[in-house]
């Protein structure tokens, strides 16, 4: 997509934090459908909260009574429209304009497939399905149905990512020969979610690559457009989160352990002490309904974010790196760690023949271009404005991401989508293509179809 594209989304407001206009605009209002009500969707759903004359919950599936009633109470959703299960939700006429599916991994393709058959618009978390073969049919069965399919990768929308975009299509590095690119994902952070928590085991969830970094992935294939990618090799393994890396006299659950304060994975520093700080968000939030100190306590005793990061059946990579080579020759490395300070923090080189691009994506994210003919930097301004509550996470990508999609919605512009599915599904079969790499310890050639 071109980014004088963005540039006027910028001048008329609409990527900027500015207030929206109200339904007096000519615009319509757009209804939907939440499937999944877990953290994901229900920050999503705020959107309905704050723009409610543009965007309204008319339904939700979760099989969790708690989280199920949470949607319903505060977009004040009819019982005709709440149920346990979204193929219930399937099974009646068409009823909302759109449908965001936000359901573990290995739940995607399912309803995917089952709404856009109905003629629902699609809002689907990453990844999009765990094999290629779902993500072929998604992608197919939304082209036949003419369905808008926006994959939250929300990493496109947040302003440091097309800020190195606008940068390299107006030439003023040169062409691009090399990027690398660092996802950190932090020490605790890969303990809570790849260790104890949804994404620890493939097989019942994906691999950490997929769903960790597959919008990493994008970015790249982004960032080179419209270079295609014919070469991937990767490399990674599974560090320290194992039996054989359990210090002696480390208990089988942290409450009950001798030397939990000696270890920084600690379920009680991760969990316990930051409910006593007052902080009941992410991640304490998703180990328990109503997190408090009691609940918490208890979920540490019995639960799975209790356990010992070296007595769990973990799987995935904690480390991984994958190379990716573009027919031009250029080259882009991905880099994903587990053992990190920053957290999710992306770190960005950008090389070209006359210039590079240096971005630190950090709380206050910069991005610097030096130009090789001057020997001069310059700083680029790139934060990002509008975000709120729920919706400020990934920097106000969260934000960016569900506005985009709404506003393309609302007005018929579905350009406002910065992530289609051609592109989707062409970046996620990279993540396939890596992962074959790694575990056949290959290069893998990509053919232009994408195949491999």
């Amino acid at each position: 997509m071109s980014f004088k594209f963005i540039r006027e989304l910028f001048k008329l407001g609409k990527m900027s934090g500015d207030k929206k206009q109200g339904s007096g605009d000519g615009a319509k209002q757009v209804t939907c459908l939440l499937i999944g009500a877990g953290a994901r969707g229900f920050g999503y759903a705020y959107y309905a909260v704050c723009y409610p004359e543009q965007f309204k919950i008319v339904g939700v599936a979760d099989p969790r009574d708690f989280y199920r009633k949470r949607v319903q109470d505060e977009n004040k959703v009819s019982s005709e429209f709440v149920f346990k299960d979204w193929r219930e939700a399937a099974e009646r006429e068409k009823f909302a304009d759109c449908v965001i599916i936000a359901t573990p991994d290995r739940e995607h393709k399912g309803p995917a497939v089952a709404f856009a058959q109905k003629g629902y618009h699609i809002l689907l978390e990453k990844p999009m399905a765990v094999t290629e073969e779902d993500c072929r049919e998604i992608v197919s069965v939304c082209k036949d149905n003419k369905i808008v399919l926006a994959v939250c990768h929300v990493l496109r929308y947040m302003p440091w990512a097309y800020k190195i975009r606008e940068i390299i299509e107006s030439g003023e590095i040169g062409e691009v020969v090399n990027i690398q690119h660092t996802e950190p994902v932090g020490f605790w952070h890969f303990a809570h979610s790849f260790v104890r928590g949804n994404w620890h085991k493939e097989s019942e969830s994906s691999n950490s690559l997929l769903q960790k970094c597959c919008h990493d992935v994008d970015l790249i294939c982004h960032w080179m457009s419209p270079q295609r990618c014919a070469k991937v090799s990767s490399f990674g393994r599974l560090s320290h989160f194992r039996r054989s890396d359990k210090p002696q006299g480390a208990g089988d659950r942290c409450l009950d352990c001798s030397i939990e304060s000696q270890c920084p994975y600690s379920a009680k520093k991760i969990y316990l002490d930051r409910v006593k700080q007052g902080h009941t968000s992410w991640p304490v939030s998703v180990i328990t309904e109503v997190p408090d100190i009691e609940s918490v306590t208890e979920a540490l005793k019995s639960g799975p974010y209790g356990r010992c990061v070296y007595e769990c059946d973990n799987d995935v990579m904690s480390q991984q790196v994958s190379t990716f080579q573009f027919e031009n020759g250029a080259t882009a490395s991905l880099t994903m760690v587990a053992f990190s300070s920053r957290l999710c923090a992306r770190e960005v080189k950008v090389y070209g023949t006359k210039g590079e691009i240096t971005c630190d994506a950090s709380h206050f994210p910069k991005v610097e271009v030096f130009d090789f003919l001057t020997q001069r930097k310059r700083e680029v301004e790139c934060r990002s404005q509008g975000a709120m509550g729920r919706l400020s996470g990934h920097g106000g990508g969260d934000y960016l991401l569900i506005d985009s999609f709404v506003q393309a919605l609302r007005t018929g512009k579905e350009n406002l989508v910065l992530t289609g599915a051609d592109d989707t599904l062409a970046s996620h079969l990279l993540v396939f293509a890596a992962e074959k790499a790694r575990k056949d310890d290959c290069v893998v050639h990509i053919k232009p179809d994408g195949t491999f």
